[in-house]
């Protein structure tokens, strides 16, 4: 009998033990963790919000902890392999306003809102569900780099995306693109493409601090700040830009060549009237340009021009 209680305390004790030793929880500089209740006997609520860097803390036993990213992330829109992020590489298409899809690469940064109501919220309507990975599985925002990447790609993509397209719409491909301009004539008409640039990226700012919050439901991300690294042409328009400008620079080189012919025609013209006006300038000019070391001259007969040998 007493053999049969000791099992039982000991089975009823390991459950009780692994709640207890399972219920401390400490959190890295770099993350911060949303502690849900999830006992036999709780709730599911939101129990308490541990900050970053903290030591050992008592959150409960059996409770779920949801740990998610604290320092400054960056969200990166590339054609690089190298530099994707765990979406995988891609671009932003946008149409520009005279119709010439122009490839978009950028980064977003920004910070996780560590505001403890904020999180809170956050993880009400974020944490407890789940979001497609590009390996088609379905994860957490909490699960890691590629649960926080799932998360981003599904709710905050969109929105970067529409910014992108209200601002890039709205501007001429050359404005973004120089080079764009032979697309129209075969000059190549300067444009200020840098200032444009700079005009983009903050309207694009200032529509992600206005729409993300809407969109979200809530000012979960903070520091919000997209940088404009790269505008590309379709692989046939640019084929036909770098036509034009070797066309270009084929007519700017033969266009050298007759103005070089022409000067020196014009230089040759103007030497030959100085000579008839001065012809004594023009034997003194003949002395000049005969070689070193020559001890006889007569002009008019070449035979009595004397080189000695060397």
């Amino acid at each position: 009998m007493r053999t049969a209680l000791a099992v039982i305390a000991a089975l009823l004790a390991i459950p009780l033990v692994i709640g207890v030793v399972g219920g401390m929880e400490s959190t890295g500089g770099g993350e911060v963790a949303v502690v849900r209740d999830g006992g036999p006997l709780d709730d599911n609520k939101v129990r308490q919000v541990i900050d970053p860097g903290s030591g050992l803390t008592w959150t409960g036993m059996w409770s779920s902890v949801h740990l998610y990213p604290a320092q400054q992330r960056f969200y990166t829109i590339t054609a690089d392999a190298k530099r994707a992020t765990n979406l995988g590489v891609d671009v932003v298409t946008v149409p520009s306003s005279d119709g010439v899809n122009l490839g978009i690469e950028g980064t977003l940064y920004f910070t996780l809102n560590l505001d403890h109501e904020t999180l809170k919220t956050f993880d009400d309507r974020y944490g407890t569900r789940t979001f497609r990975t590009q390996a088609d599985t379905a994860l957490y925002p909490w699960d890691g780099d590629e649960g926080w990447a799932a998360f981003f790609g599904q709710a905050v993509r969109p929105v970067i995306d529409n910014a992108l397209r209200g601002q890039i719409g709205a501007m001429r491909c050359a404005e973004l693109v120089p080079s764009c301009s032979l697309l129209e004539s075969s000059a190549l008409k300067p444009q200020d493409s840098n200032a444009n640039i700079a005009k983009v990226q903050d309207a694009v700012n200032a529509s992600l601090a206005r729409d993300l919050p809407a969109t979200l439901g809530g000012s979960f991300l903070t520091g919000l700040r997209f940088t404009l690294a790269k505008v590309t042409l379709p692989a046939d328009v640019q084929k036909a830009v770098d036509r034009s400008l070797s066309a270009a620079a084929a007519v700017s080189e033969a266009e050298a060549k007759v103005a070089q012919a022409k000067a020196e025609a014009e230089a040759n013209r103007a030497r030959q009237d100085g000579y008839d006006k001065c012809p004594a300038c023009a034997e003194i000019e003949k002395l000049r340009s005969l070689p070193q070391g020559i001890t006889v001259y007569a002009p008019g007969n070449p035979q009595s021009v004397v080189i000695p040998a060397r």
